[in-house]
């Protein structure tokens, strides 16, 4: 089995560094095309061992499974350009938010009567193996298609099958959030966690604007402030713990707090704080 990546940005980085890791595939069965060479994780995937090149079509020869790892707005000039070299054994895989699968079967099917289309939404810890994915499968997609990619896919982290109109939610909850697996990029990948944020933020794309969302609610000011909070209290609960407190300093905070769990109503003396059934006999309301 071989590999080909349609781009050859974070995405195509993430899962060739996974695959390989993980042992499912060898570099040198990879290739990935990009038409500018010059970008870092081409350079980066060139030092993996895989296959580069400038020219999409060569992709698709030397491939099997074929991933669109590009910009939703690219998928219809990109499916002009390889749809003629799409062949029965190809396994097209499309990983951009919000294209569906009958728009890409209709464009390549100008090409080819039945072509084999998955649509998948994975996230950028598939690089520690630690992804998650979802997949729905196309009109002519076979079921062992499928297991297939579920094979691939599943060596990188979790992945299962959904229906299609279950991507959407999908792409919001860990396609634009991948917290599965965050602390282990941070621990393997030793780079910082906003460039970690920044690789998974497209310009114009659904992560973008989910966190801008967050960022307009003050959400980094609410984690700041929850964990500093916690530290100050933390630090007076050990200044407490350090103070030498008398007996009659217990005896009077345990009364003080029977007092505030009364009912306001409730008259003072030890038997009007006891329930109905427990009050001593002889006792009355």
């Amino acid at each position: 089995m071989s590999v080909g990546f349609i781009g050859a940005g974070q995405l195509a980085f993430a899962l060739a560094r996974g695959f390989t890791a993980a042992g499912i595939l060898a570099a040198h069965k990879i290739t990935a095309s990009s038409p500018d060479m010059d970008l870092a994780t081409v350079s980066a995937l060139r030092k993996m061992g895989v296959n580069l090149t400038p020219h999409n079509k060569e992709t698709v020869q030397h491939s099997d499974v074929l991933f669109l790892a590009v910009k939703p707005h690219i998928i219809p000039f990109i499916l002009d350009e390889i749809g003629a070299y799409i062949e029965d054994r190809h396994i097209v895989v499309s990983c951009a938010a919000g294209v569906t699968i009958s728009s890409i079967e209709k464009k390549l099917m100008a090409f080819q009567l039945a072509p084999k289309v998955i649509r998948c939404m994975t996230n950028t810890p598939v690089v520690v193996r630690e992804g998650a994915t979802v997949y729905a499968t196309g009109t002519h997609a076979q079921v062992e298609d499928g297991r297939l990619l579920e094979q691939l896919m599943g060596s990188v982290g979790f992945c299962t099958e959904v229906e299609e109109d279950l991507i959407d939610a999908v792409t919001g909850l860990s396609g634009s959030g991948p917290a599965y697996g965050a602390a282990k990029m941070l621990l393997d990948s030793e780079q910082h966690p906003g460039q970690l944020k920044d690789n998974v933020c497209s310009p114009g794309g659904a992560t973008i604007h989910a966190l801008h969302v967050l960022e307009s609610g003050g959400f980094r000011s609410l984690l700041i402030n929850a964990v500093e909070a916690s530290c100050i209290r933390t630090r007076e609960l050990q200044s407490m713990a350090d103070q030498d407190v008398s007996p009659a300093a217990i005896k009077k905070t345990v009364l003080d707090k029977v007092k505030l769990d009364s009912p306001p109503e409730a008259p003072s003396g030890h038997s009007k704080l006891l329930p109905r059934n427990l009050a001593p006999a002889g006792k009355k309301d």
